[in-house]
């Protein structure tokens, strides 16, 4: 399949009417809170490094190995319950498709399962997860999709897996941070410093409580002065998970680095008013140079939002466009 010759949105991106600035975007997205009803879900926790476990929540079709699984990843400080992840979930058991919302280290009421932090390098964590569904359950196609950080990390590792492992049939990611460190320094710019405020308090409430849970690794002095995510990141997130600072934290853990060996089909959604996401002009060309990614930019949608009005379905058109081409590439795939 070469998903830039056989795909295309199922519509394009029209703003929601009131809200088509990408900052009135990110804050309606997350102030504007949805039901997004779901079946009963298996809770799994899974090992993802000895003594290390985090845990998803799996919604199954009848016949789970007959069907494509969906493994669906949040952003910082996001978790399972992210309102994105459930509409994505949804989406894919309307469509059939098994929904796996996974947590990241930490995420989703985990700090004690895990005695480290977790960080935008943590791919192989994604890969752990995958490959213990694929045993257990038998599966033999799945997909990886991601929103910000977990689009970094989704990304990442289907270019580190190459085509090396062939359950993996596609890839979704909404504004992935792909260059951490352009992003990193755009959430600093005066006129993002509300999100960085809120994200630096909830990293240091986190930090508190896995100092609190594991105190002869952690202590909570290490983030004292921190008021950017970057500083955060250079005292904390790097010298705590193995990087020297947060420039090499930000250069070895960037999707950037490997995109141009994804060998599956992949789709990237990303919003030219993102507030704070940045896609470098040298990550961009390697994302038009792989046969396998097809790149969708919209003019608004801002983080993670892509709110439209609602015509036939809910609205939430990133969604939308994610699992109708995982749907496309895995139909494809079978059909070839």
């Amino acid at each position: 399949m070469d998903p830039k010759q056989t795909w295309q949105p199922t519509e394009a991106f029209s703003p929601r009417w009131g809200i088509g600035n990408g900052h009135f975007q990110t804050i309606a997205s997350y102030l504007l809170q949805r039901v997004v009803p779901l079946p009963p879900a298996e809770d799994r926790l899974i090992e993802v490094a000895p003594g290390i476990q985090v845990r998803c929540e799996c919604h199954w079709q009848p016949d789970r190995r007959s069907a494509l699984t969906v493994i669906a990843i949040h952003g910082l400080e996001g978790s399972s319950d992210s309102q994105y992840l459930r509409g994505i979930a949804q989406k894919a058991l309307a469509l059939g498709m098994n929904a796996v919302r996974m947590n990241q280290r930490n995420c989703g009421g985990t700090e004690h399962l895990a005695p480290t932090l977790y960080h935008s390098g943590l791919s192989a964590d994604v890969g752990a997860v995958a490959q213990a569904l694929i045993a257990t359950e038998g599966l033999t196609r799945i997909a990886l999709a991601g929103y910000s950080m977990g689009g970094n990390l989704v990304l990442k590792l289907a270019g580190e897996w190459g085509s090396a492992h062939p359950e993996l049939k596609a890839v979704a990611a909404v504004c992935p941070a792909l260059d951490l460190a352009a992003s990193a320094d755009a959430l600093h710019e005066p006129v993002n410093r509300l999100y960085e405020m809120h994200f630096v308090r909830r990293l240091k409430q986190r930090l508190a409580l896995k100092a609190r849970l594991f105190p002869e690794r952690f202590n909570i002095s290490a983030a004292n002065g921190a008021s950017s995510v970057r500083e955060f990141d250079n005292q904390v997130t790097a010298p705590f998970s193995g990087f020297r600072d947060a420039d090499d934290y930000y250069a070895r853990a960037a999707a950037a680095n490997v995109v141009d060996q994804i060998s599956v089909p992949t789709l990237i959604v990303y919003a030219a008013d993102d507030p704070f996401i940045r896609i470098q002009p040298k990550t961009q060309a390697k994302i038009l140079a792989n046969r396998n990614l097809r790149y969708v930019e919209t003019a608004h949608g801002g983080h993670c939002a892509f709110m439209a009005s609602p015509n036939g379905y809910d609205g939430y058109w990133a969604e939308r466009q994610v699992v109708d081409f995982l749907q496309r590439a895995d139909g494809e795939h079978c059909g070839s």
